[in-house]
């Protein structure tokens, strides 16, 4: 089930380093929120808070509240690995496992979380995570061969079709094509159009075609210079905000001349 999020006065902080500061928002469920601005001002670092990969690296820390469906994902009764079970993360450059198999690496998050599953179930969720990723008809006749013998693109699709596997309600991307070539990328936008019907969809992007083209909102940061935070200008419907944005900033960036 696709879940809406609402953030609330949220500030991101590495040990003394305020990273990212009191942004708010709600992100819709069924679509697909991109978030846009120039480097180093705290994108991927709020789509980390998300689902809690933020606080692995060590002396992070968030001040604020991350609500799913209403419910804290910072409460002191939340088990973080559960988090980011429900809200899976598809990284930059594509990452399959080396030594496991096509098959294998769809399965391998379902494994940690699911020990036992058998034989036929698990078959049945290897085909459903890679027809849901648009890479069956291309590996269905090599599931036994190494994940990462496949092309980047395609390596891609099974990072996506592993994350799917688990069943997430949220899927963040982390400029998932910013390592592929235009026909990889075509494929994954294709894909993400067609996972917005099942899932929240939060995607950081350099492109401002890319977001352009899939998101139904985008979310428009900026930095006042370094070692300032990250703030969230302002944040609208795609359309307005690539034709008349409110902020000048916003209006610099999308138009290039800045960033």
């Amino acid at each position: 089930m696709a879940q809406r999020i609402d953030v609330k006065d949220l500030d991101i902080y590495y040990g003394d380093f305020h990273a990212v500061a009191d942004v708010s928002m709600t992100i819709d469920p069924r679509s697909v929120t991109a978030f846009i601005g120039p480097s180093g001002c705290g994108k991927s670092t709020f789509l980390r808070t998300l689902n809690r990969m933020h606080e692995v690296i060590p002396g992070a820390r968030v001040e604020g509240t991350v609500a799913m469906e209403g419910v804290d994902l910072y409460g002191d009764d939340i088990d973080p690995v559960a988090v980011r079970r429900q809200v899976g993360m598809v990284f930059q450059r594509p990452n399959p496992f080396p030594t496991m198999s096509i098959q294998e690496n769809v399965l391998a998050g379902v494994k940690l979380v699911n020990k036992r599953i058998s034989k036929a179930d698990a078959a049945d969720l290897v085909e459903q995570s890679l027809v849901g990723a648009n890479l069956w008809n291309e590996v269905k006749d090599r599931l036994d061969k190494p994940g990462a013998g496949l092309s980047g693109g395609q390596q891609q699709r099974l990072c996506i079709a592993r994350a799917i596997a688990v069943k997430p309600d949220v899927l963040l991307m982390d400029e998932p094509c910013s390592a592929l070539d235009p026909i990889s990328t075509l494929a994954i936008e294709d894909l993400i159009a067609e996972l917005k019907q099942s899932y929240t969809i939060v995607i950081v992007t350099h492109n401002m075609q890319q977001a352009a083209r899939v998101s139904d909102r985008t979310a428009f940061f900026n930095i006042a210079g370094t070692g300032k935070p990250g703030r969230l200008i302002e944040m609208g419907d795609t359309g307005t905000m690539f034709s008349s944005p409110t902020e000048k900033a916003t209006e610099d960036y999308i138009s290039g001349r800045f960033g």
